[in-house]
C-alpha cells in the first residue's frame, strides 16, 4: 500500500499496519487486530494498572473524550464504570465505528457519541470521571476543552488526562514533530508547554491533585516500565539490584528532563 499524498488518520493507520517492519509500533499503539484482543491487552497492561491505582476503586459514570478505537472505554466498562465514549472520527478502523464494533464483540455497554470535546452535548455535572488519553495535546482549543470537561464533571469527580506531550519552549516544537513516530504520516501531532496545560485545567475551575512527570509512572512510560528503567539504571551504575534505584531518582530525572514531547499526566478534581 503506497502512502497517499493527503492522509486521513484512518489512512495513516491502515498504511502503518501494512508495513511488517512497523509491527512493534502498531502493537505498542494498540492498532493491531483483532481489536478485542488489543483492548484486552490494554486492560491487563502496566499502563492501565497504574490508572487503576489512581482511580482507587471508584465507580460511576465515566466520559472518555477522544476515545479513538475504544480501548480505554472498554477498560473502564470492564472495571464497572458506566461509559460514554466521545469520538469525532466516525471511522470503523480508528474511530466511533471501531468502538461500536468493540462494544458489540465484547458484549460491553459503551455509549458512543460522535462529537468534539470542545462542545460536549451533556448537562452540567453529568459524570464522575472524565478521562482523556493523549487527547489534550490534540485540542483545537485547549482551554475550551478543559472548561467543558470541568463543566460536565460532578463535585468530587476526577478528570484524568494522561500521556500529554510537553515541550519546554515553543522553539522545541519542530524538533518534537520531526522525532515523532506518527506525525510524518498525517501531520496531526502537537504539544504544549507544561504551564499551558496547568493553566487550562485551573481555568476550568478544577483543582490539580497530581502532576505525573515522564518517569514517575508506567502511565507515561508505556510500553516501557519503571521496573525496566530501574534495571537499566542499576546496570549503568553497577548496582547489584534494581531495588537500589529509588523512586525519587526517577522522579527527579523526569522533573529535569527537557526532551521535546516528553509525556506528562494530570489528575484533577472538582471541589
Amino acid at each position: 500500500m503506497s502512502i497517499p499524498e493527503t492522509r486521513t488518520w484512518e489512512e495513516a493507520v491502515q498504511w502503518l499496519k501494512s508495513q511488517p517492519d512497523r509491527a512493534d509500533l502498531v502493537r505498542a499503539c494498540f492498532y493491531d487486530d483483532p481489536l478485542e484482543a488489543s483492548a484486552l491487552r490494554f486492560h491487563s497492561g502496566s499502563e492501565w494498572k497504574a490508572v487503576q491505582m489512581l482511580l482507587d476503586g471508584r465507580k460511576g459514570k465515566a466520559l472518555e473524550i477522544g476515545a479513538g478505537r475504544g480501548i480505554a472505554s472498554y477498560a473502564l466498562a470492564r472495571d464497572g464504570w458506566q461509559v460514554t465514549a466521545l469520538e469525532p472520527d466516525s471511522s470503523d478502523v480508528v474511530g466511533a465505528g471501531a468502538i461500536r464494533s468493540l462494544s458489540d464483540a465484547t458484549a460491553t455497554n459503551i455509549e458512543v457519541i460522535t462529537e468534539w470535546g470542545e462542545k460536549l452535548p451533556f448537562a452540567d455535572a453529568s459524570f464522575d470521571l472524565v478521562y482523556c488519553r493523549a487527547v489534550l495535546h490534540h485540542a483545537r482549543d485547549l482551554r475550551e476543552l478543559c472548561a467543558e470537561a470541568g463543566r460536565v464533571l460532578r463535585v468530587g469527580g476526577l478528570m484524568l488526562a494522561t500521556r500529554e506531550h510537553v515541550i519546554s519552549r515553543k522553539t522545541d516544537m519542530d524538533s518534537f514533530l520531526k522525532g515523532h513516530n506518527l506525525h510524518w504520516l498525517y501531520g496531526g501531532e502537537n504539544a504544549f508547554l507544561l504551564e499551558e496545560y496547568l493553566s487550562a485545567i485551573r481555568h476550568a475551575k478544577l483543582r490539580i491533585v497530581e502532576v505525573i512527570n515522564p518517569l514517575e509512572s508506567d502511565i507515561n512510560l508505556f510500553p516501557d516500565t519503571k521496573s525496566a528503567v530501574k534495571a537499566r539504571g542499576a546496570r549503568k551504575l553497577r548496582l547489584p539490584s534494581p531495588a537500589l534505584v529509588p523512586d525519587i531518582a526517577l522522579k527527579l530525572a523526569g522533573r529535569f528532563s527537557q526532551r521535546p514531547g516528553r509525556l506528562y499526566s494530570f489528575v484533577s478534581t472538582k471541589d
